[in-house]
């Protein structure tokens, strides 16, 4: 919190992070990278290292209580806060917002109604009676102290004095309380405390002539954008001090959950055992038959069912399977990401099809494509919702891209394209929203999974971008920003959540195994060699 003679700078709410943050996350992600998989690799899956964190298949069934319910759903509470602060740098707290016709917003408006209702009726009594008001002031000043430090024994002991509730219950009793005097005290005093961005709201409080009801309400708005703005000033404060233990604090947060809720690893279990099997069936054929005459079963290295893994959040369906219990604190990351990366597509689907079909008008004009690139992603932002319609979506782009390119050629002193290429184009855009089309295939979730493959596996993507597959290159930049947030995400989990994974590979591969006999890069049995680093 700050100093009494110190004011918090402006805490202006942001909605997503930045490219910069992304750049100074990832460099940040890059020197923990490396000994973060140095570590994880270290940990032997025939040692007893990681034991302690206890997997579901080995837990007994266990019977809640409510209480250990309710604390385990405090622990997930505290852990996902935390967690927001950690990676999101621009995380803040906003004033709650209540839909405007919802159950809750329309009581709350009856109850603060009635309530001011009351204080005007008594003040406008004659004489006026101040019970109501006084009590406004004593929850005033118990919010005033609450800005205070510890040390600031002066102001508290003024505060106490001027806002004495036995002294003003008195002077009410006599009709000789001076509410003007003892408001404009308080707004002073709130000017000492609030941040910069509030000093215009303390101006118009100020310069509020209005009746005392109106300027109680003021006060107390005023108040709690002050209050949000303290708990986002502390949380600054207090993100460098949680960065620093983060990993450490989240492990130990989630083991507490663990063992209070021994399914709590149900559904990571799971999505670990289906990534197994899917790592499999992709494994190459030669390593697949390169057995033959071997006892033991042909298995995936844990990195690389670790990988696929992450790779299938990015197109997980939740309607089919809730998220692993270890990626819930990024939920909202995650589907931000499957968002952009269906947009993406959309975008790199439009252009491919206008470069095929009027790639004269473009050709060897950047400038134009990408203008063509921002316009459709503008006007396809939201597609993901149930009740957009892609179609006719697609329609106004394909309206605005000829609208554009004819705007082009008579800058360039061409004609305009022919009425028939505009329709036939109009029709080729629309006809995306096919699953069979062809230009959707082509930029399909495959090609860009297998991007985010390549930039899981290296480790300096973002620096050396690795080569993207036909049809993707009007996306890259693109593709390439959403793979080094994916990659952050992916190399902090595996800091916190890398001995639980630990725990559950060495059952899932290794229990029940011989000993093992690597070969082409394929660990056959139970390895005597420690997790593969990337």
């Amino acid at each position: 919190m700050p100093l009494n003679n110190e004011r918090p700078t402006s805490t202006s709410t942001v909605a997503c992070e930045d490219k910069n943050s992304d750049t100074e996350s990832s460099e940040r992600c890059d020197s923990l990278t490396s000994s973060s998989d140095v570590d994880f690799s270290r940990q032997s899956f025939t040692s007893d290292s990681s034991s302690k964190h206890t997997s579901p298949s080995c837990s007994p069934p266990k019977t809640l209580t409510l209480d250990e319910v309710m604390t385990s759903a405090r622990d997930l509470s505290n852990l996902s806060l935390a967690h927001e602060i950690i990676v999101n740098r621009n995380f803040q707290l906003e004033p709650p917002d209540l839909p405007q016709n919802s159950l809750e917003k329309r009581v709350k408006d009856m109850v603060h109604k009635a309530f001011w209702d009351c204080l005007e009726t008594e003040l406008n009594d004659d004489p006026p009676e101040y019970d109501y008001a006084i009590k406004l002031l004593e929850e005033i000043r118990d919010t005033l102290l609450s800005f205070l430090n510890p040390g600031a024994n002066r102001l508290r002991t003024q505060i106490m004095e001027v806002l004495d509730m036995d002294l003003i219950r008195q002077q009410a009793d006599n009709n000789a309380v001076d509410i003007q005097g003892l408001m404009s005290y308080i707004i002073n005093t709130m000017g000492k405390f609030c941040a910069p961005v509030r000093d215009d709201e303390i101006k118009k409080l100020k310069e509020n002539s209005g009746d005392l009801v109106t300027l109680f309400k003021e006060i107390f708005r005023v108040l709690d954008l002050m209050k949000m703005d303290m708990v986002n000033f502390t949380i600054q404060s207090l993100r460098p001090e949680l960065q620093r233990q983060s990993v450490e604090y989240e492990r130990a947060k989630f083991q507490s959950i663990l063992e209070k809720t021994p399914s709590a690893l149900d559904h990571t279990t799971e999505w670990i055992r289906s990534s197994i099997e899917e790592a499999t069936r992709v494994m190459l054929p030669a390593d697949k038959s390169s057995d033959s005459g071997q006892s033991g079963k042909p298995l995936p290295g844990p990195t690389l069912v670790l990988n696929t893994a992450y790779i299938r959040l990015l197109t997980w369906d939740e309607s089919k399977g809730p998220l692993p219990e270890t990626v819930m604190t990024d939920e909202v990351r995650l589907q931000e990401m499957q968002r952009s990366l269906q947009l993406y597509q959309a975008v790199a689907s439009v252009l491919l099809i206008v470069c095929s079909s009027i790639g004269g008008a473009v050709s060897g004009l950047p400038d134009l494509v990408e203008r063509l690139k921002k316009m459709t992603a503008v006007l396809l932002e939201g597609m993901h919702s149930a009740d957009f319609n892609l179609t006719e979506a697609l329609g106004n782009v394909s309206a605005q891209i000829c609208c554009e390119v004819n705007k082009s050629l008579a800058e360039r002193d061409f004609p305009a394209l022919p009425a028939e290429l505009q329709e036939t184009l109009k029709g080729q855009i629309c006809d995306i929203t096919q699953e069979n089309n062809p230009i959707r295939t082509l930029v399909g979730k495959e090609k860009c999974k297998g991007i985010f493959e390549v930039v899981l596996a290296s480790t300096n993507s973002h620096r050396t971008p690795p080569p993207v597959p036909p049809g993707l290159g009007l996306i890259q930049p693109e593709l390439m920003g959403l793979g080094v947030s994916f990659v952050n995400l992916v190399n902090f989990n595996k800091k916190v959540y890398g001995p639980f994974y630990v725990s559950i590979l060495k059952n899932l591969l290794f229990i029940n195994m011989q000993e093992p006999t690597p070969q082409n890069g394929i660990i056959q049995g139970p390895p005597s060699s420690p997790l593969e680093s990337k």
